[in-house]
């Protein structure tokens, strides 16, 4: 078993309901994602991918179509919290934002994009860790092996 990582960055912003620190004000973060997938190489001269696990162009693909594209220069907005008015107002004034069903934290952000992740990985290749930086020293980790009986 090989596991191989692929690095991305995208800007995003956030606001956090009924939050009691300083973040509770809407701001944004240049975000580091590490996505980290697990597989066998293929064994077979004859195929394109031949020693790979996966290309790294697919992670790539993959990951730019679910989360960079969505989520880079958007706002998070839990949609189920009164904040929804905020997104709302925002999105008629030509703001892009993501109405989430939670509260986007790092915590959160990285349930959502495991589950977007392993829905489009295919064959043998598994989602095997994540790691998020929302600053230079913060960061949250998922990890495959975590999740039983979780999310």
């Amino acid at each position: 078993m090989i596991r191989i990582t692929k690095i991305f960055t995208f800007e995003t912003a956030h606001v956090l309901y009924n939050y009691d620190g300083k973040c509770k004000n809407m701001h944004g973060h240049s975000y580091k994602l590490f996505v980290t997938v697990k597989g066998t190489p293929i064994d077979d001269l004859d195929h394109p991918k031949n020693g790979m696990v996966v290309d790294f162009g697919d992670i790539k693909k993959i990951v730019k179509s679910e989360i960079i594209d969505v989520w880079d220069h958007a706002v998070l907005v839990n949609g189920a919290s009164p904040h929804k008015d905020l997104g709302s107002d925002l999105e008629t004034k030509g703001h892009k934002v993501i109405f989430c069903d939670y509260q986007p934290t790092c915590e959160n952000m990285l349930y959502d994009i495991a589950e977007k992740i392993k829905k489009s990985l295919t064959g043998d290749v598994s989602l095997a860790y994540l790691k998020l930086h929302e600053t230079e020293n913060s960061y949250g980790e998922w990890f495959a092996e975590d999740q039983v009986g979780f999310r």
